[in-house]
């Protein structure tokens, strides 16, 4: 298909990957490497691998089928679906809608974790612990990036359709669409060619020792595996049926650089340049990309067991969505050979999440980030625990991490105003808030 996938994951140290590529129609895959650099067993084009937020994609399907059966609309409050819904603060209960959620500008705190147990009960359970969350923002004002968020929605397509949300994705999606790789839950995994994630420890990679994060955030992206060619068949309708296109027009026009070429957002879509739409997931290790050119009819999935293999898929990326759609794929970001030097009346300060407070300080003409755990919950964290990351001016808006890690320089933009000539958010994604 254009490319030596072997020569590939061993160019960049990727355990075992899948490849598919939908163009006139037609769906063409590729696997190579191995599922466990431990059991050393063979990736096939029928593994599966775990697809991380890449399913937030699913679950806004699911949200939009309940929308053509005049069962939800995105724009009333969430709280007219969802009978005893609550949150901490009484304005944002009021006023939060589906449009919300699946745009993340709910303001629901996305580094909520709470243990809710592997039933079916278990995102019923994590939602009405919602009401003892912290509540960021106003619903509408800024864009953060909610897993929490999703994991409403989740619970709106079990209480819409009477049935747990997985149960719900099999009879809603994979089975109409005739997905035979699709692993809902862990139980559904282990009847497959299951990929085992991996991360650095001790300067190698090493395959992961769980599956999956808790079960409450399985709309969201904790547990959903299938192989590259039953992901592009799931996107397959998305480029024909006329009342799944409405998900992929622009909902934000813009949002802060946070370093994966993202552009804007739809309703579960990332939106990239030149109308290229898709999504990416990481998940316990492994990590997988989407990327759809509608215009083209022009699709692409690689799915990896390797939490570093941004640089494979943008490889891939770069060199198919040219020559089969005609689009330039936005190169990986890295840090500039001169850097200005941080602009720190503006920049420097200490920004908050719930989880962290993080502070950019000039320390001789170096730029730091400081991350000092605020939970206990953040300090448990693998890699999460009180950490120093150099980090050096990339733009007039944004900084960008001085070494990379797991393959891939880290971008944070500085955004909004204070009132005093400072930025008022640190943003990577999820949206820090200025402190001091």
């Amino acid at each position: 298909m254009g490319w030596d996938l072997s020569e590939l994951i061993a160019k960049h140290d990727v355990p075992g990957a899948q490849v598919a590529v939908l163009a006139d129609g037609e769906i063409r895959d590729e696997a190579a490497g191995v599922l466990s650099l431990r059991t050393r067993v063979e990736a096939t084009t029928d593994s599966v691998f775990k697809i991380g937020s890449i399913t937030k994609i699913w679950t806004a399907t699911l949200i939009q089928q309940l929308v053509n059966d005049d069962l939800l609309d995105l724009d009333r409050p969430v709280r007219d679906c969802l009978p005893g819904f609550r949150l901490s603060d009484p304005a944002a209960t009021e006023s939060l809608t589906v449009r919300h959620l699946l745009t993340h500008t709910g303001g629901i705190d996305g580094n909520h974790f709470v243990d809710t147990g592997r039933n079916d009960d278990a995102i019923e359970k994590f939602v009405a612990s919602l009401a003892d969350a912290d509540h960021l923002f106003p619903p509408g004002r800024v864009f953060s990036y909610s897993n929490s968020g999703y994991a409403v929605l989740g619970r709106l397509v079990e209480v819409l359709r009477g049935k747990p949300f997985n149960d719900v994705i099999r009879e809603r999606l994979a089975t109409p669409l005739g997905l035979s790789t699709v692993a809902a839950d862990t139980y559904d995994a282990i009847l497959h060619r299951a990929a085992v994630g991996h991360i650095e420890t001790a300067g190698k990679l090493a395959p992961t020792k769980s599956w999956a994060v808790r079960y409450f955030s399985t709309p969201s992206g904790s547990h959903l595996a299938i192989s590259a060619r039953d992901l592009l068949e799931f996107v397959r309708p998305h480029l024909a049926d006329p009342t799944l296109a409405g998900l992929r027009e622009p909902q934000l026009e813009s949002v802060p650089d946070f370093g994966g070429g993202v552009l804007g957002w739809g309703l579960g879509w990332m939106l990239y340049r030149d109308g290229v739409i898709g999504h990416t997931g990481v998940s316990k290790g492994q990590k997988a990309f989407l990327r759809v050119v509608p215009s083209a009819g022009v699709a692409m999935a690689v799915l990896t067991n390797s939490a570093g293999a941004e640089p494979l898929a943008h490889e891939l990326f770069s060199t198919v969505l040219r020559d089969l759609a005609g689009v330039e794929t936005a190169p990986l970001p890295v840090p500039p050979a001169n850097p200005a030097p941080i602009d720190a009346d503006r920049m420097c300060g200490t920004y908050r999440t719930t989880l962290y407070d993080i502070a950019l300080t000039v320390d001789h003409d170096r730029a730091f980030l400081t991350y000092r755990p605020r939970k206990e919950t953040a300090a448990s964290l693998p890699g999460k625990r009180a950490r120093r990351v150099e980090v050096v001016r990339l733009n007039d808006s944004a900084i960008i991490t001085a070494e990379p890690k797991l393959n891939s320089h880290e971008v944070l933009s500085l955004i909004g105003s204070d009132g005093h000539g400072r930025a008022r958010f640190l943003h990577n994604g999820a949206a820090a808030w200025r402190v001091t």
